[in-house]
């Protein structure tokens, strides 16, 4: 049995500085594009997709953050370089303040336990052949959790109950094929936090389920960043869910973040024309608020050949001149709010507003 600790001790442990579960600085992953014979005889020099391109976030214990944008702008890259699944170009990814960029897979392996990611399909991502005990039992496995079989049962049972799977010796040896969309997704999110994780990366963790069981998955996921402290990154395309569940909101356009701030702003005050017009297809429940859908113009520009100045300056409606020389930046824009979004559990509620546009 463990001696108390004294005083000195407590106090020293309270005045440890606490780092944010997640920080991410400056963050490049490009993926080189494999050159034709003729480019490799004429020496032409290697292309690259440019599928992040220098983004910075930070995210605190029990603080739900929504990474939005179109399908290509770079969402699941950024999560596969968290996890190291891609190496990183160039940036700093710190994982409860231990850096891992750079790191080699048996290096990383003792941190992916702390950091857990949850696909965006459930019937991909559970192997067929294995029942529910045993997907769950998996992981403990690699991680070396419980001696024998009878001490990991427990744990297994109590991560069923925790993701909403009760009573949970209904569920243990069943098959993928005989449970639902959301029970498969379930099962998924309790083979993460049968090894509790301190980060959880939602891929688009409901856009594969019916409608009518969405709302309790990500009620689920809600609730364990409330009860359980842990902070989740979610990808998703839904501005309206964002809105509803996420503290922060970071708007994504070809592998940069273009608006970044609490869910109440980004939503209640959007500076960003993208942002203005994933807003704009969002349905309304009240008919009299129901605006004009903004449709973009043309394709989102090729990742391989970027636009130069501001990115979205060829598809956005307001763009001038300058829009087309400069690049902008990330900054406090006028007429934004410094946050105030409510949220008590995470540094949401001291989050600016920030937006990188010349004419926001």
């Amino acid at each position: 049995m463990s001696e108390p600790k004294g005083r000195g001790a407590a106090w020293a442990e309270q005045q440890a500085p606490v780092h944010p579960v997640l920080e991410v600085t400056d963050l490049v992953t490009h993926y080189p594009v494999r050159r034709g014979l003729t480019q490799a005889i004429t020496r032409q020099p290697r292309r690259r997709v440019h599928a992040v391109d220098g983004i910075t976030f930070t995210l605190a214990r029990g603080e739900m953050m929504a990474l939005v944008g179109e399908s290509g702008c770079g969402k699941t890259s950024t999560v596969q370089t968290i996890l190291g699944m891609v190496k990183a170009t160039s940036g700093a990814v710190r994982l409860d303040g231990v850096e891992t960029t750079g790191m080699s897979q048996r290096q990383m392996r003792p941190l992916r336990r702390a950091a857990q990611m949850i696909y965006q399909d459930p019937y991909e991502s559970l192997d067929p052949r294995f029942r529910v005990r045993q997907t769950i039992e998996e992981p403990m496995l690699v991680h070396g959790i419980g001696g024998s079989r009878s001490e990991r049962k427990p744990l297994i049972a109590a991560a069923l109950e925790q993701a909403g799977l009760t009573p949970a010796e209904a569920y243990l040896e069943r098959y993928p094929h005989e449970l639902s969309g959301g029970q498969r997704q379930r099962v998924a999110i309790a083979a993460s936090l049968v090894l509790s994780p301190a980060l959880l990366l939602a891929d688009e963790p409901v856009s594969m389920l019916d409608v009518s069981v969405r709302a309790g998955v990500l009620s689920l996921l809600d609730s364990l960043r409330r009860t359980e402290s842990m902070a989740i990154l979610m990808i998703t395309h839904d501005l309206s869910t964002a809105a509803h569940f996420a503290d922060t909101i970071a708007v994504m356009y070809l592998g940069r973040i273009v608006e970044q701030g609490t869910a109440r702003d980004v939503v209640g005050n959007p500076q960003h024309p993208y942002t203005k017009a994933l807003l704009s297809v969002v349905p309304k429940r009240d008919p009299r608020h129901r605006a004009k859908p903004q449709i973009l113009a043309g394709e989102t520009p090729n990742p391989v050949s970027v636009p130069t100045g501001c990115r979205f300056h060829p598809r956005c409606p307001i763009a001038a001149e300058g829009c087309r020389e400069t690049d902008p930046v990330l900054r406090i824009t006028a007429g934004a709010s410094l946050g105030g979004s409510g949220a008590s559990l995470s540094s949401a509620s001291t989050a600016t507003h920030l937006t990188a546009c010349h004419l926001a």
